[in-house]
């Protein structure tokens, strides 16, 4: 199985940027989709973004579109989150999450806190 770490949160100032990235442990991580999810204060997780091994284009929530980028670096078992433009509704606890089977996250990482302030 595959094991992932978050990190790059932290206090940022709206417009400000941001990069997350998830560490992964395990020989299969190529193989895996990859996604990024938050989860702000009395609100449900979320999917962000979501990247596939397939090639295809990634996605995107619509309300992130243009200003966040997910990429992937397989020589370093890394995922990464660019954030740009942030904006205080982005404040949320952001999880990095692997599916083996298309469209079904079942590794998840503990969560990195990200706060943008006014």
């Amino acid at each position: 199985q595959v094991q992932l770490v978050e990190s790059g949160g932290g206090l940022v100032q709206a417009g400000g940027s941001l990069r997350l990235s998830c560490a992964a442990s395990g020989r299969t991580f190529s193989s895996y989709d990859m996604g990024w999810f938050r989860q702000a204060p009395g609100k449900e997780r979320e999917l962000v973004a979501a990247g596939s091994w397939s090639g295809g284009r990634p996605y995107y929530r619509d309300s992130v579109k243009g200003r966040f980028t997910i990429s992937r670096d397989n020589a370093k078992n890394t995922v990464y989150l660019q954030m740009d433009s942030l904006k205080p509704e982005d404040t949320a606890v952001y999880y990095c999450a692997a599916a083996q089977t298309p469209g079904v996250y079942d590794r998840w990482g503990q969560g990195t806190q990200v706060t943008v302030s006014s």
